[in-house]
């Protein structure tokens, strides 16, 4: 067996949940994608993929399935339970900074 390096990471709960259901579809174990992916870094000399900004479009009510709604609103309400929230006021301030409004 070869020698072998641990590894140690932090991501959010939900992205790591999502990983693991995809790759038990596949039948491959999370510490086996993450050396593929390293091995691909090496290959391609830099991350193996695209990086950058995706266009930033807001969401609109029309754009959303009911389902994708009901997520978001489940989202927001989150937020406002763990305190995740804006004053006014500061939304204001940082709009009048950003962006001269």
């Amino acid at each position: 067996m070869a020698r072998t390096s641990n590894i140690f990471a932090r991501v959010e709960p939900e992205v790591k949940e999502q990983a693991e259901e995809v790759l038990n579809q596949l039948g491959i174990p999370m510490s086996n994608a993450v050396s593929m992916f390293l091995k691909q870094v090496i290959l391609h000399r830099g991350i193996p993929f695209e990086v950058k900004l995706p266009e930033s479009v807001p969401l609109s009510y029309d754009s959303l399935t009911k389902e994708q709604f009901d997520i978001e609103i489940e989202k927001g309400i989150e937020d406002i339970k763990n305190g995740r929230t804006y004053s006014i006021e500061s939304v204001a301030e940082e709009m009048k900074r950003d962006y001269g409004i």
